[in-house]
This record gives C-alpha cells, structure tokens and sequence, in this order.
C-alpha cells in the first residue's frame, strides 16, 4: 500500500505517529498514535495550507486513490500533504498531523472524500482570507451525476448527507471533516479535536469555535462528494457502530453530546437526554409517514447498537 501511495507523491516522508507530540490537545488520549506518516512536504519552505487526512487503511474501496489524483489537480498548489494511516482515533490522527503542519491553513478531508472541483482548496483559503472572524470554513456535500439509484437514495433521505448548496457564505452546522478548513494557530487555541471521544469530533469543534466567538460556515460554490456505503448491508452496519460509539459518549462525556441540525442558521446546542430520548419515536414515525425505508431501517439499527451499547455496559458495571 506504501508504494501505490507514493507513485503519487515521490518525495513523502514516513515517520511513526507514536513520536508525534501535541502538546496543544486540551482533551487528550492517553495513549499515542500507533499509526504511522506520510508526509508529503511542500518544495516552498513554508506552505500557505496544510491538507490533513486520516485513514485506516490509504485505500477505502478505491475513494483514497481517487481522492490523491484530486488534490495533485488543484490550481492552488501551495500546500503539504500529511496522511495519518491507522489511527483507529480520528480526532488524535488529525491533532498528530497539525503537529507537523507547517501552513498557516489546515485542510482536513476524510479518505473517501471526493473533491471534483480544482479551484476547492482556492476557494476555502481565499474566503478564510477575506473573513477574519471565519472560524471554520466548509464545502456542500451534493450528489454526485454518476450516483448509483441506491447511493442516491440515501443522501436525499438521510439528513445531513447532502444539501443545497449555499449562494452566499451561511452561517451553518453542517461544515464538516470531509471538507473543512480552519487557521492552524486558531485550531490548537481551541484545543484542537477531542481524542476523549469516538463519535461526535465535528459538534465538538464546531462548539469549540463558536465558544472562541468564531463563525462556522459553509461556502458558495465549493462542492464535495461524501458518499454512504454502497449497499444496505454497510449501511445499516454503519449506523449500528455509530449507535454504539454515541451510546459510549453519552455514558462517559454527556458534557459533549451536542446537537446536530439538519439545516443552516442558529439552533440550540444543548439538549437533555431524556428529551432526545423522547423524540426519538417521533423520528422513527416520520420517516415512515414521509416514506423513507432507508432512513428508518437507519435510525432503528442506530437505535439497536445504542441500547446493547448501554445494556452491556450496564451489565460490567454491575
């Protein structure tokens, strides 16, 4: 896997993540990284941006690959590219590779994040330019043409997996990992991500940034592809990991169970558990009067992993 990924960029530098210290990590792990860096430094001694991404395995059915072919497009080419492979923690892989970030800008992208548009990382550094009150800055996760029926589905059924794009830089929850960017110095004054918790790193942040008095938007005309599993099977084994991982966080940090709207503007942060535990019905019922399976079946197996989450845990602590 290490030499397909450098046929890509053939001056990378390997190190092990577990050296990496982070010093500036308000809610820090207590183990290391045991993953390793690729580091793909910039010709220019101090680059303008600095492109972090996190994966388990640089290959992610084929996105990754597609995903580096991206980035080597980019009109915008002063960057350094550091990929965080094997970190089973997102948030302590992308804090190891703002260790390492020489840019005043750091870019973070998932590993099957698709990015078709070459002016993306032009456009994120030059609204961060323009905004100095800009926290954090993300794309609009569309549907891709080439979509599969089922793929489809999903991203128009499910919240949050896709929207309209925005016309006019918005206010908005849903700027997210898979396309963000953030001023390097801005990210350690917050503390950077959250390596406590498994679920949950973009509410976290988000709040984090607004707490500073800095705004969390999304940006006109840069697009992205985030794309769900591509069969039923995937997905409903995502949405019961995901249950299980928030059932965890809700146990051990309820302090940073924050909410997650599925629309742009002003919401309320904070909800009481007992709350989101009754409206959860409510939820299962809309989808299927609004008739969408996908999204029921989804929220029913999220519901399944949360509760055997809670009910074991229960269990061992007895």
């Amino acid at each position: 896997m290490r030499e397909s990924i450098q046929t890509y960029f053939s001056k990378a530098i390997w190190l092990s993540a577990k050296e990496i210290e982070r010093p500036f990590v308000r809610h820090k792990n207590a183990q290391n990284s045991s993953g390793e860096i690729w580091h793909e430094k910039s010709e220019i001694s101090y680059p303008l941006l600095s492109v972090i991404i996190p994966t388990s395995d640089a290959y992610r059915d084929g996105y990754f690959k597609k995903l580096l072919d991206q980035i080597s497009r980019q009109n915008f080419m002063h960057f350094e590219v550091i990929v965080v492979r094997a970190d089973k923690r997102q948030g302590r892989a992308i804090n190891v590779g703002a260790s390492l970030a020489k840019g005043e800008y750091i870019i973070t992208l998932d590993d099957d994040t698709s990015l078709p548009d070459p002016e993306t990382f032009s456009k994120l550094v030059a609204v961060m330019e323009r905004y100095p009150e800009i926290g954090m800055a993300g794309g609009n996760n569309v549907i891709p043409e080439d979509a599969s029926p089922f793929v489809r589905h999903v991203m128009k059924q499910i919240p949050r997996r896709s929207w309209e794009p925005v016309k006019v830089v918005t206010d908005s929850d849903l700027a997210e990992h898979p396309c963000l960017i953030m001023r390097t110095q801005e990210f350690k004054d917050v503390g950077g991500e959250n390596e406590l918790i498994p679920r949950g790193l973009d509410p976290y942040l988000r709040d984090a940034f607004r707490k500073m008095g800095k705004r969390v938007v999304v940006v006109p005309g840069v697009i992205y592809h985030h794309l769900p599993p591509d069969s039923l099977n995937k997905l409903l084994r995502q949405f019961y990991r995901n249950g299980c991982q928030a059932a965890y966080t809700n146990r051990k940090y309820p302090q940073w169970i924050i909410e997650t709207p599925s629309t742009h503007g002003s919401f309320e942060t904070h909800v009481l558990f007992p709350m989101r535990l009754l409206r959860f019905p409510l939820r299962l019922l809309k989808a299927l009067i609004t008739i969408k399976p996908i999204l029921f079946l989804c929220e029913f197996s999220y519901a399944v992993g949360f509760v055997r989450e809670w009910l074991l845990a229960k269990e061992s602590n007895d």
